[in-house]
């Protein structure tokens, strides 16, 4: 099992990666049908077959570097799916692993039906952010899956000196649970604070709106007098095509800047959250996790600063979605972490 998982893990960062290099090139609606292509299982190839599928949709030319964009992801997406079953059938003698593989298999079912609404829905944003969310989620539960499986021990290290005597222990053990409680409420908040930016990000690239603002730290002058909420969580009108979006540009600009003004919230108390982590955990595994996320949250912002000031490269902003997915996990671990240390003081 433990072996499988591992594969399984690679796999849904494949996905994810594919995923955003399928919408960062345009190749949402490579395939303007859902599972196949054009009606056939790969993207068509010869005279007779590419004549068949212009024939069958005569308003969407083939665009054979998009089409086999949109089926490699498709193909590697259901090859996840088949892995995720697999687990699901392995788990059967595991109550509690099998309680978790059959939410990822309801997962992953959902979330080929918002595959096949993305498509079918020509890209509306609100799909297309769900998809994204589901890929980030089937990833979370397949890395919680693997920790449930290691069990990892922590050892208490209630201090780096050693007490004198019973007293002293007692006197310090409950200081040491409290500690550790309160670590554990800032990352159980800074998971949520993560999950919102991601999905604003989501938001941000589904509705075309990454490279609006070409300004860094504002946005196209005087932003702030035509910034308006409603902007950033209404639906999108409807239209034939959300494909290159259907907002206007001010409308664009609020939810790029909604984007970024919740980066700085996460920034902010990721960098708060790793302070309390390096101030009160002794642990040395969790100190280095800790120090592993302000790596990643450097890097992180770095891609998403580059993104601006080069006009979102492809490379860059694949590098953003993955890196958030590593952002995503790495909390997660260091979640589950601290609540091993924490049951064990208990």
């Amino acid at each position: 099992m433990p072996k499988l998982l591992n594969l399984t893990i690679v796999l849904a960062f494949i996905v994810i990666i594919l995923g955003a290099y399928t919408r960062l090139t345009d190749a949402g609606l490579g395939c303007p049908d859902w599972p196949g292509c054009y009606g056939f299982n790969a993207v068509p190839g010869n005279a007779q077959d590419i004549a068949s599928a212009q024939l069958a949709y005569p308003n969407k030319p083939l665009h054979t570097e998009k089409a086999w964009n949109e089926m490699i992801h498709r193909y590697v997406a259901g090859l996840l799916g088949i892995f995720i079953l697999i687990i699901f059938i392995v788990s059967g003698k595991q109550r509690q692993q099998l309680r978790l593989a059959t939410v990822l298999t309801l997962l992953v079912l959902f979330q080929a039906a918002l595959g096949m609404w993305t498509v079918t829905m020509n890209l509306q944003p609100i799909i297309v952010m769900g998809h994204l969310l589901g890929g980030f989620s089937i990833l979370s539960l397949l890395i919680l899956f693997r920790l449930r499986l290691s069990r990892p021990t922590i050892t208490p290290n209630l201090l780096t000196q050693p007490l004198d005597n019973q007293n002293q222990q007692t006197l310090i053990l409950p200081i040491h649970r409290q500690r550790l409680a309160r670590v554990q409420l800032y990352c159980a908040i800074a998971l949520p604070i993560v999950i919102i930016q991601i999905a604003l990000g989501g938001w941000t690239s589904s509705n075309y709106a990454a490279v609006v603002c070409t300004e860094l730290p504002i946005c196209n002058g005087d932003w702030l007098s035509r910034f308006d909420l409603n902007d950033v969580f209404s639906l999108s009108p409807v239209a034939d095509t959300y494909q290159y979006g259907v907002r206007d540009t001010i409308a664009r600009m609020n939810i790029h800047i909604s984007h970024r003004i919740w980066a700085g919230v996460t920034i902010i108390y990721l960098l708060l959250t790793t302070y309390q982590l390096l101030k009160h955990q002794v642990e040395k595994k969790i100190r280095v996790i800790a120090i592993t996320l302000l790596i990643i949250l450097c890097l992180q912002v770095s891609l998403g600063i580059a993104n601006v000031l080069f006009q979102l490269p492809l490379g860059i902003a694949v590098a953003h979605n993955f890196v958030a997915a590593i952002l995503l996990i790495t909390l997660i671990t260091l979640l589950w972490f601290n609540q091993q240390q924490l049951q064990e003081v208990l």
